[in-house]
This record gives C-alpha cells, sequence and structure tokens, in this order.
C-alpha cells in the first residue's frame, strides 16, 4: 500500500474527527461539509502581502487572493511609536528582505478550511485570517521581533512558528492562537517539521545568514547552528542532531552545517537536506546518525561564486519528495534552475531554468513538483516523472512559500466591506 503523503493528513484526519465525535443523526452533515472543501495551494508574495490561491494540480489556475496585512496601518503605528521595534523593522527590510518588507513568510489553512494562518517576518507575528471576509480573527506576536517558517500538525490542531530573533519555536492552537508551549532551540530558528504521527518537531536553526562572514575558516561566527527534536506534547527537547562532526567526518570540513530546507522520505528513515552555500544535499539516516550520501548539482556558470553574493547564504534553497519516495526535487536558487533528481541513484534529470526559485513542494495529485520562482513572480510546475516543466502561472511579488491546504467550494476570495 502506498504511502500517506503527510499533505492530505490534516483533511483525513479531520473527517475522522468530526465522524467519530458527531452523533449518527449528524454524520452526514459532517460527511457533506468535508466533502463540500477544495483543495488548493496558497503561495505567499512576501513583499506584497498577499497570497494568491491557485488550484492545487492540473493547470495551477489562479482562484483568488488575499491580502495578508489587513490590519496593516495598525501594526505600522504600533512599529513607529517604539524606536526598538523600528529598528528591526528596518534591518529586516535591509538585509533579508534585500530593501523590501517581509510580510509572508508561510501559511497554513485550517481543517475546516474557513481560515488561513500566516507568519509575518516584518509584523512579528502569527496571524489568523478568515478566508470569507479576509478579517483577522486572532493575532499572536512571537518572541523577539521576527517571524519565520511554520508547521501544521498531521491533524491540523496545532501551529508551530520560528521566532528567530529569539531563538524560540511557539506552538498554538490553530483555531485560537493561544499558545500550547513553546521550546529553545539553536541560532535562527527557520524550518520546523512534525513527523507523521504527530509526536515529535524537528526545528533547523540556520544561524546567521545575513552577515559577510561567509568565509569558511570564519564559519564559527554564524552561531549554534543544530536541529533540535522536542516532544510534541511535552516540547521537551528530546535530542539534538548536529551536522558539523558528520560533514567533518566525510572531509567536508568546508561546508556550512546550516541545515536549511528538509525533507524526511516516506518511511521517516532518512532525511534530505540543503546546507548553506552549497548546490546540492545530503542524505541523513536517521537510525545510523550518519550522512550517507552527498548529491553535488550543476552550477549555473553565470553564477558567482562569491559566497557573500548569495541571497540570505543560500546557493539552493527548496527541496520536495514525490509521495513514492522516488524523486526528489530541487530549488537551485543562486543557480537560477530547478530539477528532479532519482533518489536511487541521485542521477539528476533536465535542469528547468527558473528565476531565483525559492522554494519546492509537490502539487495534490502528486504528479508534479511546484517550485516559487522569486525573480520572475510566478511559480512553476515540473513533472515528476519526465523531469520537464509543465507550465508556469502568474502570482504576485517574491512568491516564497507555497503550500497543500483547503477552501471552502465555491470559495474565489474575500468578500469585499
Amino acid at each position: 500500500m502506498p504511502a500517506i503523503s503527510p499533505r492530505h493528513l490534516c483533511s483525513v484526519a479531520a473527517a475522522l474527527a468530526l465522524t467519530v465525535a458527531a452523533p449518527a443523526t449528524t454524520a452526514t452533515a459532517a460527511d457533506s461539509s468535508a466533502a463540500a472543501l477544495r483543495e488548493v495551494m496558497f503561495v505567499g508574495n512576501n513583499w506584497d502581502g498577499t497570497a494568491d490561491v491557485i488550484r492545487s494540480a492540473g493547470d495551477f489556475g489562479k482562484i483568488g487572493r488575499i491580502n495578508v496585512i489587513p490590519d496593516k496601518d495598525e501594526r505600522m503605528a504600533e512599529i513607529n511609536a517604539d524606536p526598538i521595534k523600528w529598528i528591526y523593522f528596518m534591518a529586516i527590510r535591509n538585509s533579508v528582505g534585500e530593501g523590501h518588507d517581509q510580510f509572508v513568510d508561510d501559511m497554513y489553512s485550517t481543517p475546516d478550511g474557513r481560515s488561513v494562518v500566516v507568519s509575518r517576518p516584518s509584523f512579528a507575528d502569527v496571524v489568523s485570517l478568515d478566508l470569507a471576509t479576509g478579517d483577522v480573527n486572532w493575532r499572536f506576536p512571537v518572541s523577539g521581533y521576527r517571524a519565520d517558517h511554520m508547521a501544521v500538525s498531521p491533524d491540523g490542531k496545532r501551529v508551530a512558528v520560528s521566532a528567530s530573533t529569539s531563538n524560540t519555536v511557539h506552538v498554538l492552537d490553530i483555531d485560537s492562537g493561544r499558545e500550547l508551549g513553546k521550546f529553545a532551540t539553536g541560532d535562527k530558528p527557520h524550518e520546523n517539521i512534525f513527523t507523521q504521527d504527530g509526536k515529535y518537531i524537528y526545528n533547523m536553526a540556520i544561524g546567521d545568514v545575513n552577515t559577510q562572514t561567509d568565509a569558511p575558516w570564519l564559519d564559527w561566527t554564524k552561531g549554534d547552528r543544530r536541529i533540535t527534536v522536542v516532544d510534541a506534547t511535552t516540547y521537551q527537547q528530546v535530542k539534538v542532531i548536529d551536522m558539523r562532526p558528520k560533514l567533518d567526518a566525510l572531509g567536508l570540513t568546508d561546508y556550512s552545517d546550516a541545515v536549511r530546507p528538509a525533507v524526511f522520505s516516506p518511511d521517516e528513515s532518512k532525511l534530505y537536506f540543503q546546507v548553506s552555500f552549497f548546490n546540492g544535499f545530503f542524505e541523513y539516516d536517521l537510525g545510523t546518525d550518519k550522512i550517507t550520501r552527498t548529491k553535488t548539482l550543476p552550477k549555473n556558470p553565470a553564477t558567482s561564486d562569491d559566497r557573500t553574493t548569495f541571497v540570505n547564504d543560500s546557493r539552493h534553497h527548496g527541496i520536495s519528495m514525490s509521495p513514492d519516495g522516488s524523486k526528489l526535487c530541487v530549488a537551485g536558487t543562486m543557480d537560477d534552475y530547478a530539477v528532479v533528481v532519482d533518489r536511487a541513484t541521485l542521477q539528476e534529470g533536465p535542469l528547468v531554468t527558473a528565476s531565483k526559485p525559492y522554494w519546492a513542494t509537490v502539487s495534490g495529485d502528486g504528479k508534479s513538483c511546484v517550485v516559487s520562482e522569486s525573480g520572475t513572480d510566478q511559480v512553476t510546475a515540473i513533472d515528476f516523472a519526465t523531469g520537464r516543466k509543465q507550465v508556469s502561472v502568474p502570482v504576485g511579488d517574491h512568491p516564497q512559500r507555497v503550500r497543500l491546504g483547503h477552501v471552502e467550494a465555491g470559495w474565489t476570495g474575500p468578500t469585499a466591506d
């Protein structure tokens, strides 16, 4: 039996919960409500402060758009009234924002398809937005001054968000925004991943990516970079995975140990991850606690090898896996391509030209890899089977994270006030 993809678990869990909890007389209504949901993709346009909602497969056509900063005036008034908040706001604009404000980093819809939860780096918060009206349901200010990557639990009830300047991950109730717990991480927490059984959360801390001390001999200045694994019920640390000694054991002393985007194999025995500055990825065996394979991908001759020119230290940023575990898809960010790689042989397919692709995810039907092209403001679908480009769809300014989610059937966007 094929492995169940994590992206389907939220809707399945929600449907099961409704069926079990509801009396027999209301089971039909619950089933009807679940059936009325439509699977979509949310594309976060970071510099725009919008999220485009597109079809999750096929032509990936646009369905609607959400304003993720409806409270911008209120937030800016708060920032302008607080000198420290203003300094951090401007620092984000002039560093990681490349001269732009960062209004949407990550987003997930609620299992009922009625709301979308968004992390907003420049506003240092997480908000829930009503998909029918566009209004803010709740807001959670993170500790410190910047919100980053999120992850949603398999049952769709909790969302974990990295607070990158306080080295903290907050775990929130997705319906109310109430904090359920939090845990400490390494420096600058980034990617979060729930295991499929919902028992553990993996957090990848990437250290300081905005400094110019990028030479290998200055690597020590980048901070404490590690994977923190916590119990997803108690939020207590279970273990720490440090890639530094594992890379050194392979003679890769000049390689960064800052784990960027990562993806588990379907059985969660292997972790495939990217690191700062590297055009490629690694395979890590969780059972043996060793890096088992290294894949170096082609360099674009037009891309400088000067590490200080890589945006936020990420030469390649974005990796996903086909649901059957046979193919990987890699966003070659600074090298301006995306590529499908055979997982068994690590042989790459044709390089698909893409302008600063910043993320890679999987389509709703599992047949395509979808990358966000932040340089040309579009998302592009690539066929896992052939490695060839299928279609590109225009979106807003500087798309980054792309996530599968749900909206109510017939939804085309918030109703104007």
